[in-house]
C-alpha cells in the first residue's frame, strides 16, 4: 500500500514524465513524408502553358488546383462537386451553366469565381496567342461567358454548330489558375475588366503574368503567391522535389497523408534504382533495366504495368518540318529507315506496332483500323530510303538530331537503334537530349523529338481523344511542328463535336491518310509506363491519364 507521501511523490514523477513526453513530442521530426516519383519536369504549377503541358505539370497540380472535373483512374472525365456543378441547358446552341460551390476558395481566402473562369477561357481560346497556352481544343468553340465580376455563377455559350463533345473536361483540374495572383503580377486591379474591354496592351501584361507567375523556384512557398484551391497546397520547393501538405482552408474531406514529396524526372531516376520511394508513376526504362522488374519485388512493391491495350498515350517521333525535314521526301526517307518493328519489339513492353496518331489503343474504334495505315513503314528499308533521298537530290550529308527530356535510358537506346538502322541509308543520327530539352527546341537544336501523344514528355492522354487530336490541327499549339492541312483540320474539328457516330471512322481515316502522306510524325507503340507503390501506402489506384497516379492522392493512406 502506498502512503500519502508516496502518492505525492508518484504524482510528481508521473507529471514529470508527462512533461518530458510533451517536450519530446514538440521536438519530434515532421510526420512521415511519402515520396511520389514522377517523370515530369516540375518547373511550373501552370499545366496549361505549352511547356507546363509538355513537362507533365498536371501530375503535380491535379489535387492542388482542382476544377469542375478531373480524370479518373481510366482517364475518364469525372465531375468534381467540391468545386461546383456544370449543367447543360436545352436550346439550339450548346449552353452550360457553371455554379461554384459557395465555400470554394483559394487558400489565401479569395473565392473561386467568374474571374478565374473567364481568365482560363481567355488564355486558352486562341484569340490571344501571347498567353502561350498548350491547346485551344474546346475553348476555341466557346462564343462567350456571361457572369458578373466575383459571381459564383456563369453561363458559357458555344458557337452555333460547335457543340464540343468533351465539354465535361473543360475548366477541369489544373485549368483554374488564381486570377488574383495574375492580376497582382500584371499590376492591374483585376483581370476581368481589361479582358471584357479588349484592352490589348493590358491583356498582354496579363498573358505574361499567367505564363510566368507560377514558376517553381527552390524555397518556401508564399501562400499569397501560390495559393491552392484543393486538398493539398505547395509548401516548399526543394532540390529533391515539391512538398505538398494539407490545405487548412480546404472545405472538402481532409486528405489522409500529411506530407507528400513529389519528385521530378531527374530525381526520380536516382531514387527508382534503389527503391527509395513509396509511389512511382514513370515512363518504363527511365533507368537501365527498370522496366523489366517483376510484379512484386523484394521491397514489397506492387507493379501496375499497363496492359498495352489500355494505354491512352502513343509514343511518337515528331519531325520538325524545318531544316533537314523541310522536304517531305526527306521525312519519308527518314521514316523508311526507322526500324519501327524492332523498336516496338525491344522497347514497347509487349505493345503492338501502332500506326495511329489520333487514337490510342484504349479507344474502342482504334483496333479496327490500326492495320490500315503505315504499311509502307512497318520495318526499315534502307534501299527505299536512299531512293527517296536521291529523288530529292539529297544523296549525302543528311544529319538528324533527335531530342527527348533526359534522363531516359530507354529513349537513349531507341535513338541508338535508329542511328544504327538509318546509317545504312546514309542518314546520320545524333542524340541531343538533355534535362533542359523542351518542345520549343524542335526545329532549333533538334530535328525530331520523342514524345507521347504528340507533345508530352510525361504522362499523357485521356479516355476521350478529342483534345489530343489537335496535335495535327493547323495553328493549334499542340501542333508543335506546324503541320497544316485544311482537310485534316476540318476532320478534327468535325470529330470534336457531336456524338460518336458511324462517321467517326471516316474522319479518322481522312486524318491518318494525310498524315502518313506528309509524315509530320512517326507513331511507334503504346507508351509504356510503370506504376508501383509499396505497403507503406494504401488506396493508391494507378491512373492512366495525363494527371497520373496522383489523381486521388488525397485518398492515399499512410501505413505508418
Amino acid at each position: 500500500m502506498i502512503s500519502r507521501r508516496g502518492t505525492r511523490v508518484l504524482a510528481i514523477v508521473l507529471a514529470g514524465l508527462a512533461m518530458v513526453g510533451v517536450v519530446s513530442a514538440c521536438g519530434d521530426d515532421p510526420p512521415p513524408t511519402l515520396d511520389y516519383l514522377t517523370d515530369a519536369r516540375l518547373s511550373t504549377a501552370n499545366a496549361n502553358t505549352a511547356d507546363g503541358n509538355a513537362d507533365g505539370a498536371l501530375m503535380l497540380t491535379s489535387r492542388v488546383l482542382p476544377g469542375f472535373s478531373f480524370l479518373g483512374a481510366s482517364g475518364q472525365v469525372t465531375p468534381d462537386r467540391d468545386i461546383g456543378t456544370v449543367t447543360a441547358q436545352p436550346g439550339a446552341v450548346q449552353t452550360l451553366t457553371y455554379q461554384f460551390t459557395p465555400d470554394a476558395a483559394f487558400s489565401d481566402g479569395t473565392p473561386l469565381d467568374c474571374d478565374d473562369l473567364v481568365l482560363a477561357w481567355t488564355a486558352m481560346n486562341g484569340r490571344y496567342p501571347e498567353f502561350g497556352a498548350a491547346t485551344t481544343a474546346g475553348y476555341r468553340d466557346i462564343d462567350k461567358i456571361d457572369c458578373d465580376a466575383g459571381s459564383k455563377r456563369a453561363t458559357v455559350s458555344f458557337e452555333r454548330g460547335r457543340d464540343y463533345r468533351d465539354w465535361r473536361s473543360l475548366f477541369g483540374a489544373g485549368t483554374l489558375m488564381p486570377a488574383q495572383v495574375v492580376a497582382r503580377s500584371a499590376g492591374v486591379g483585376d483581370v476581368l475588366a481589361p479582358i471584357r474591354s479588349g484592352n490589348r496592351p493590358t491583356i498582354r501584361r496579363i498573358a505574361k503574368a499567367w505564363r510566368s507567375a507560377f514558376e517553381l523556384r527552390v524555397g518556401a512557398v508564399d501562400v499569397d503567391a501560390m495559393p491552392s484551391s484543393g486538398p493539398y497546397e505547395i509548401s516548399d520547393v526543394t532540390d529533391s522535389g515539391v512538398l505538398l501538405v494539407p490545405n487548412s482552408k480546404w472545405w472538402g474531406d481532409a486528405p489522409k497523408v500529411s506530407r507528400i514529396l513529389v519528385h521530378g524526372r531527374s530525381d526520380s531516376a536516382r531514387l527508382i534504382t534503389g527503391n527509395s520511394y513509396d509511389v512511382a508513376d514513370v515512363t518504363a526504362g527511365l533507368t537501365d533495366g527498370d522496366a523489366a522488374r517483376s510484379d512484386q519485388n523484394s521491397a514489397g512493391q506492387v507493379q501496375a504495368r499497363d496492359a498495352p491495350g489500355r494505354a491512352l498515350g502513343v509514343e511518337e517521333l515528331v519531325l520538325s518540318r524545318r531544316g533537314v525535314f523541310a522536304d517531305a521526301a526527306v521525312r519519308q526517307a527518314f521514316a523508311s529507315c526507322v526500324p519501327r518493328d524492332v523498336l516496338t519489339r525491344k522497347f514497347g513492353q509487349g505493345a503492338q506496332l501502332w500506326n495511329l496518331r489520333t487514337l490510342a489503343p484504349a479507344d474502342r474504334l482504334a483496333s479496327s483500323i490500326n492495320s490500315e495505315f503505315g504499311q509502307g513503314y512497318l520495318r526499315a528499308n534502307a534501299a527505299k530510303s536512299r531512293e527517296l533521298l536521291a529523288g530529292a537530290g539529297k544523296n549525302s550529308g543528311i544529319r538528324v538530331r533527335i531530342g527527348y527530356l533526359a534522363p531516359g535510358d530507354r529513349q537513349r537506346q531507341m535513338v541508338s537503334a535508329v542511328a544504327d538502322s538509318c546509317g545504312a541509308a546514309g542518314i546520320s543520327v545524333t542524340d541531343v537530349s538533355s534535362p533542359q530539352f523542351g518542345i520549343g527546341d524542335l526545329g532549333k537544336t533538334a530535328d525530331a523529338a520523342i514524345v507521347v501523344g504528340g507533345t508530352s514528355f510525361a504522362a499523357a492522354g485521356a479516355a476521350d481523344p478529342s483534345r489530343d487530336a489537335y496535335q495535327l490541327f493547323g495553328g493549334d499549339p499542340l501542333d508543335i511542328n506546324g503541320f497544316d492541312d485544311q482537310q485534316v483540320s476540318d476532320a478534327i474539328a468535325a470529330r470534336s463535336v457531336g456524338s460518336l457516330g458511324s462517321d467517326q471512322l471516316g474522319l479518322v481515316r481522312t486524318i491518318e491518310a494525310a498524315a502518313w502522306a506528309d509524315v509530320p510524325s512517326i507513331p511507334l507503340f503504346a507508351a509504356p509506363r510503370v506504376r508501383r507503390w509499396n505497403d507503406r501506402v494504401h488506396n493508391v489506384v494507378a491512373g492512366l491519364g495525363r494527371n497520373g497516379t496522383g489523381w486521388n492522392m488525397d485518398r492515399w493512406v499512410s501505413g505508418e
